[in-house]
This record gives structure tokens, sequence and C-alpha cells, in this order.
């Protein structure tokens, strides 16, 4: 009985079926069966708990994150994918430039796209390639970037961009950072600035040699397409590239264009006119050290020096004394004056107009009579005599005819008729040096002046291609017109030994003296005494290392003189000679006696200086530049190159490494600040200065002296 109550136990009671009342029809059968429940249950159907619909959010929610992350994982991934195949070493490429990382991680160059952006789809890396097929907007182009390491301490960068159709310009917009960076090179200018200083904005102009004293372009005689940051960075734009240079100085940039519209660059010969842009970028471990690396890679070096007179004794030139009016009795005198003045007999240049027009190679006869007693003379009493020369043919001279029937000259586009140019000595036409025939008459000429009256060499005046026609033709096509200003520069080759140029562009190899363009008898930067120590280094930066900084107080053009005066303020000449007896070459044009025995004191006391001194330290240099091609004059920071200092100081320089110039360049100074880089300098006064850097505030400058100072060992 108790396992009976037990199975009773263990089922569910039955459940009541409903009323009898209530039965609805076909019920009587499920009044019959028995459902059994337990007693905690209810027969109505079970509601969600409110527990229940959050956790279903939240589950839902967690699939959606889970999915999102994974998509953003694979897009990272790709997004990695992308970088690391758009990365070489430490530059990293966007769609709209590249920007470029020395070994510390720094950022030491940007390079922003101006002409267009990359697809970045379309690029691809093999290895140092990185390659680039179209820009965001679909035109076809061939970029890549390239890196090389020639050695442990430098990373170089080769940059190309070019257009696959005709038309197109390319500008790329090189920034130059912010205030910390300072860069240097380019071009000799009108107003020159060390470092470099943008001043407004300028649209791209041909990167071509240029007479800046005669005309408002924006660059000079001396050029070469390299610039150098403080940050060991240092780019150089290929000499294929059609080259145009504007800058913005609101973002402090220069801009870098190629094109062929508009512009004196022409196409390789049976290709379409379609131009590139291509350049160099490299990265060293200091601004020293990467300079002498690009120097020694893609420049060329002087492989003579010239005559040791030419470093030890001043040039007197007739210039500023007699200009167009020399005559033989004049030169005669001038000669006489500077023996009588204590002055050794050296070198003296007879200037501007000793022929009877312009373009002829014979002396004017109504000026100079007899000029070969004239040379003799000159000889006898220990001078060595040069003569003024140019490219010009006037179509008065003797010569003119001869040129026209040889086909000497640079002729108009089609090629029939020799192009007249203005000159600032009238009209003529140009010779053209890259015909054979050309090159060989002017040179002609000039070996028979030498060989008739013993001519010692040549002032190679002007050269510039702004002084050719916008449109013309040349017996071999030009692709780049700077190569005419290169071929005339070789015509002083025979003659390098006392020769001088006043252009040059792939011109180092000369190996002769590259003379600053001509400057104003004023104090100020606009080709004034305070921009000659700019211009002297940067001409020095572009590989050329024998300098002449023009006359001894300037030009004398009456509207361009402070003062007004027939002759140089009296200060701004002493000051002026005081900084030229320690350039690499000296020259006189006013002479001191045109102002008083304390001036011609002065000027004895520095040329005997430059003579014991600067003169054995300057030919010392001269013969390892044709090894080393590293400056004569250099920068401060040649020596201190981490000196954030001495990158930014315009005022003073070294010869060598040894010896420290301060020349005071402001009037009414007798002082001026000094800085002393790392090191012991003993000044000229006998002071040792051994706890440097070191500012000198105020330090006493006479107006007979010069501060220097000697590197002690």
């Amino acid at each position: 009985m108790s396992q009976n109550l037990e199975k009773s136990q263990a089922y569910p009671r039955r459940r009541p079926g409903p009323h009898p009342g209530l039965e609805s029809p076909g019920a009587a059968s499920a009044t019959a069966m028995y459902t059994f429940l337990p007693d905690n249950i209810s027969s109505v159907k079970p509601k969600a708990s409110k527990e229940v619909k959050p956790l279903l959010g939240s589950v839902v929610l967690g699939l959606l994150l889970v999915l999102a992350a994974v998509v953003a994982w694979c897009y990272y991934s790709a997004s990695l994918r992308k970088a690391e195949r758009l990365r070489l070493e430490q530059l990293d490429l966007k769609l709209g430039g590249f920007s470029i990382r020395n070994q510390k991680g720094e950022q030491v160059f940007r390079m922003a796209f101006r002409s267009g952006a990359l697809d970045l789809d379309s690029c691809s890396r093999d290895g140092a390639l990185l390659g680039c097929s179209r820009t965001a907007d679909g035109r076809p182009l061939h970029f890549f970037i390239q890196t090389v390491r020639p050695k442990d301490t430098v990373m170089c960068y080769r940059v190309r961009w070019e257009e696959a159709e005709p038309g197109q310009a390319v500008e790329h917009a090189m920034f130059l950072g912010d205030d910390e960076a300072h860069w240097y090179g380019g071009a000799e200018m009108r107003t020159q600035h060390w470092p470099i200083r943008l001043e407004g904005q300028q649209e791209p102009q041909p990167f071509v040699t240029s007479d800046v004293y005669s005309s408002d372009a924006a660059f000079g005689g001396i050029l070469e397409r390299y610039w150098l940051s403080s940050r060991a960075v240092a780019i150089k734009v290929n000499g294929s590239v059609p080259f145009h240079l504007g800058w913005n100085g609101t973002e402090r940039s220069l801009r870098l264009q190629a094109r062929y519209r508009r512009t004196p660059y022409k196409p390789p010969a049976g290709l379409p006119a379609a131009p590139e842009l291509s350049y160099r970028v490299c990265v060293g471990s200091d601004i020293t050290s990467i300079h002498k690396y690009m120097v020694r890679r893609y420049f060329n070096k002087p492989s003579r020096v010239p005559a040791p007179e030419t470093f030890r004794d001043p040039i007197w030139s007739t210039w500023v004394l007699f200009g167009r009016e020399v005559d033989q009795d004049k030169v005669q005198r001038f000669a006489r004056q500077i023996r009588q003045h204590g002055f050794n007999s050296s070198h003296l240049e007879i200037d501007d107009s000793y022929t009877p027009a312009y373009g002829d190679f014979r002396f004017d006869e109504a000026k100079f009579p007899n000029a070969s007693d004239m040379f003799r003379r000159l000889r006898g009493a220990g001078f060595q005599v040069t003569l003024w020369v140019h490219p010009f043919v006037n179509y008065n001279a003797s010569s003119f005819g001869e040129g026209v029937e040889r086909e000497l000259f640079v002729r108009e586009p089609s090629g029939r008729l020799p192009a007249l140019v203005r000159w600032w000595n009238g009209i003529g036409a140009v010779l053209d040096f890259t015909r054979p025939e050309a090159r060989d008459w002017f040179q002609g000429h000039l070996r028979r002046l030498r060989a008739r009256y013993g001519v010692a060499s040549f002032k190679f005046d002007a050269g510039e291609v702004s002084y050719l026609p916008r449109d013309f033709s040349t017996y071999r096509p030009l692709p780049d017109p700077n190569l005419w200003s290169r071929r005339y520069t070789e015509m002083a080759l025979p003659f390098f030994s006392l020769a001088e140029v006043r252009v040059g562009y792939q011109s180092q190899n000369i190996s002769c003296f590259f003379r600053l363009v001509d400057r104003d008898s004023v104090w100020g930067y606009d080709l004034g005494l305070r921009s000659l120590i700019p211009a002297v280094l940067t001409v020095s930066m572009l590989g050329y290392p024998f300098i002449l900084p023009d006359m001894v107080g300037g030009n004398v053009v009456p509207e361009r003189t402070a003062g007004g005066g027939r002759v140089p303020e009296r200060e701004l000449y002493v000051r002026w000679l005081e900084v030229a007896a320690f350039m690499p070459a000296m020259q006189f044009s006013v002479p001191p006696w045109q102002y008083d025995a304390e001036v011609v004191a002065i000027a004895h006391k520095f040329t005997a200086l430059r003579a014991s001194l600067v003169a054995p330290l300057l030919l010392e240099l001269a013969g390892e530049v044709t090894d080393t091609g590293d400056p004569i004059v250099r920068p401060l920071w040649w020596i201190a190159p981490a000196d954030d200092t001495a990158h930014r100081i315009d005022s003073q320089f070294l010869i060598g490494d040894t010896l420290l110039v301060a020349p005071v360049l402001e009037p009414g100074k007798q002082e001026r600040d000094v800085y002393l880089p790392a090191g012991k300098w003993r000044s000229y006064k006998g002071e040792l200065f051994d706890k440097t850097p070191l500012l000198l505030t105020d330090y006493p400058v006479d107006l007979d002296e010069i501060a220097y100072f000697i590197w002690v060992s």
C-alpha cells in the first residue's frame, strides 16, 4: 500500500477540467483528457523576463562591434601594407608629397607636389624603387623614388616626376622649414643674404645666368642647381630638367618647376615637350660632411691653380678712374702713380673702349697711337697687362661682316639670320660658342693679341644667357641655355692663370678667377658692402673657390653711390679695402691716393698684411682644392656644423679652418660683436680666447683695423 502511495505522490495531481456549464462544442472529448503539470506551473503562455531583452541587445551590439573590429583590422592591415609599400628607409610618401627623416627620426625635409596629387593605388615598390603610374585625377605619368646609400653616413633619394603628355608643367614646393632650419646656395643674387631669406612671392622664372646689375632678373651670373640645409640635407636638380625657380615667402618654400612653355629651354631633339622634374636629395650626419660629399660626387673641381701673384698682389683696373675715356697716356700715367705711391707693379687691367668698335680686336690708333711701345714700357716696369673682352660684335665693327659671312653668331629661330641683341654698349650680334669655327675665331684673335703685344691674359666680361634673344638657335642645339655660358667660360682656359670671368655654370674646372657682378658704392645688402660676404660664401658653396669680389669701393655709378660723390665715401672705401685684403683676389679701380695720405697708409698696411699672412694661406688652400673641392672662403659653420649661431652669421668668414675674419660693415662704427666658435683663438691684438663658443660684444675695431683671429692648436 505504501508502494502505491509512493507512486501516487510521484505524479502530479489531476487538474480539474472546465466547468460543465462552460463547455464548448466538441469539448466533451477534451474533458476526458488529463494534463499533469507541476503545481508551480501556470497554464498561461510564459512571458519573456525583463532581463532577457537587454541581454539580446547586448549580444547583437557585441556582434556588430566584433564585425566592425574585423573590418577595421582588415582596413588597418591594408593601410599598414600600403604604408609599408609607400615607405623607403626614412622617406614617407603621401598622395600630396613626401617627407624625409634623419637617423634620429627627425623630419629634415619636406616636398609638396603642386602640379597634381598621386593616386597611391597606382604605386608599387620593388626593393629600393618606389614607382607610381598616374595622378589622383587619372592623368598618366612616370614617377619614381629610389634610395641609394653611397656610404654609412649618407642616404640619398633619386626623385623623378615625368609627364606622359606634352604641355603640362611639373611643380614641387620645397619647404625650408621653421626658423631653426637655414638654407644656402642656388645663385648669386642682386640682394644677397646668408642664409637664404625669402621675401614676397616670385613666380617661377627660368633658372639661367643673368646680369642682375643691368636688369631686374631674379638670378645672377654664377649659379648651380644646388641647395644645402643646416639640417644636413642637400638637393641637386638634374641638368636635364627645363628648370624654373620661384618662391613663396609666406610659407617659406622654393617652387621648383619644369616646363617648356614660354621658356628658353627646348626639349632634346626628336623628343616631345613632356617635362620632367628630377633631383637628388641626400641626408648626412652634419652640414659640412654632406656638403663635402655632394661636391665630390656631383661638381667639377678646378684642375689647376691660377698664378700665385693673383693671390698675393692687387689687380689695378682702369675702369672707374678713366671709364670709356681710357687712352695710352692715361694707362701709362696710372702705372707710374701705382709705383710712385709705393705699391707693387703687379697686374694692370685695361678695361672698356680701347678698340675702334665693340667686337674689333685691335687698338684704336687715335687713343693708343703706339700700343706696342706702351706694352713694352709696362712690361719693363714689372706690370702684367690684361685686356677686357666680351662675346658681342656690334654691327659697326669691322669684324661684323666676317661673322655674318662665316655664320659665327647666334641666329634667330629659323637659323637664317644672325640675331641682334641690345647690351650695355649698343646693338650687335653674339658669338655662337657651340660652333667650333666661332670658338677658334675668337680664341685666335686673343692669341694674336697676346703674341703681338705680350698681353698676359683677359677679363672675360658678360656671358649671361639674359643677353641672348628670347628665341634663338645655335649650331649645336642647347636644351639648357646655360650651356652657352659654360661654353663662353671655356674660352678662358688657355689664359687661365691671370684670367677672370663673371659667369659660371658647371664651370668649376675652368680654374680661373670668377668675378662677382659689379657692386654699387653703398653699404647695404643690395649690391653693397653688406652683400659681399654673403655673395662670396654662396659662390664658394657652389664649388667656385677662386673668387674676385669686384673692385674696392664698388662701381661708383653716380645714382648708385652713397653720398653721390665721384668716389666712394671715405669710410666705406676703407672698410671695403679691409675686407678685400682677406679675399682670394683683391682689385683696385679707385686708387687709394684719390683720398689722402692716411688712406694710402691703410692700403699699404693691408696689402702688406695680405702678402705676409693671407696669401700664403690662400696658396696652401688653393693647392688642396684640386683634390678636395673644399672652398677657400668658408662659413663659420664649416668648423662648427651643429652650432645654430654659426649657421646664422653673415658678417664673418673663415679662410680655411684657421683664420677667422670679422670686418666692420656699418657706417660710423668702430666696434662690432664677434662670435668665436668652439676652439682656442688668438686675436690680432694678442688676446687668447679659450672659453668658447663666445660672443664678444662691442669688440673695439678702429678705422684702420679689421678684427681677425687665428686658431691656436
